[in-house]
C-alpha cells in the first residue's frame, strides 16, 4: 500500500532522482518530472495527489505550474521548492496555490512533513544580509545568461561594482 501519488518537478536530474528514490522508499508511489512540458504531461496520465514544484525550471517559472495544477487537480497538495527563497517568494507561492514553501537543500524528512502539513525542526540559521546579496546577486546574474552588463542594468548598478561584488567568494551562511 502507498501514501499516496506523488510527482517530483525540479531541473536539477540528481537531486530530482536522488529525492524520488528516497520518497520511494518510504512508500510513496513516486515520479519525476524535469520540464513543464514533462510535468504537464504526467500530471495527466498519473494522476498524483502530491506534487513538489520546483520555482525555477530551467528557464521555466515553476509558480505557472502551480497555477495550472490547481486547475488541473484541484485536490492535489503542491509544494513549492527553491534554492532562493524569500519572504516574497513564499507568498507568491501560497497565492499561486501552493500549500507549503521549501528551501534547498531539502531532504525527505522535509518534503514528507509538507506534504502531511506539520513542521519539523531543521538546524538551518537566517543567513546574513551579505549572504542574501550574494545570492540575489547570482541569482541575476544566471537569469542573465551570465552577462555581467545586462545584471547591473537590471540592478540598477554600476557594471564594474557588481564585477566586485560577484569576485568575492560567498559569504557564509
Amino acid at each position: 500500500m502507498t501514501r499516496g501519488r506523488l510527482l517530483l518537478v525540479d531541473d536539477d536530474a540528481p537531486f530530482r532522482e536522488r529525492l524520488g528514490v528516497s520518497m520511494s522508499r518510504r512508500g510513496w508511489d513516486t515520479r519525476t518530472a524535469g520540464s513543464v512540458v514533462d510535468a504537464k504531461e504526467m500530471v495527466r496520465q498519473f494522476l498524483p495527489a502530491f506534487v513538489l514544484v520546483d520555482l525555477r525550471i530551467g528557464q521555466e517559472n515553476g509558480l505557472e505550474l502551480v497555477a495550472w495544477l490547481k486547475d488541473a487537480r484541484p485536490d492535489a497538495r503542491v509544494v513549492v521548492l527553491t534554492g532562493y527563497g524569500s519572504i516574497a517568494t513564499a507568498l507568491e507561492a501560497v497565492k499561486s496555490g501552493a500549500s507549503d514553501y521549501l528551501t534547498k537543500p531539502a531532504d525527505a524528512d522535509q518534503v514528507e512533513a509538507a506534504f502531511e502539513g506539520r513542521k519539523i525542526q531543521t538546524d538551518s540559521v537566517t543567513p546574513s544580509l551579505d549572504r542574501v546579496e550574494w545570492e540575489h546577486l547570482q541569482r541575476v546574474l544566471s537569469d542573465c545568461g551570465g552577462n555581467v552588463s545586462q545584471a547591473a542594468r537590471v540592478l540598477a548598478i554600476d557594471r564594474r561594482s557588481l564585477q566586485r561584488k560577484l569576485a568575492r567568494f560567498p559569504p557564509p551562511r
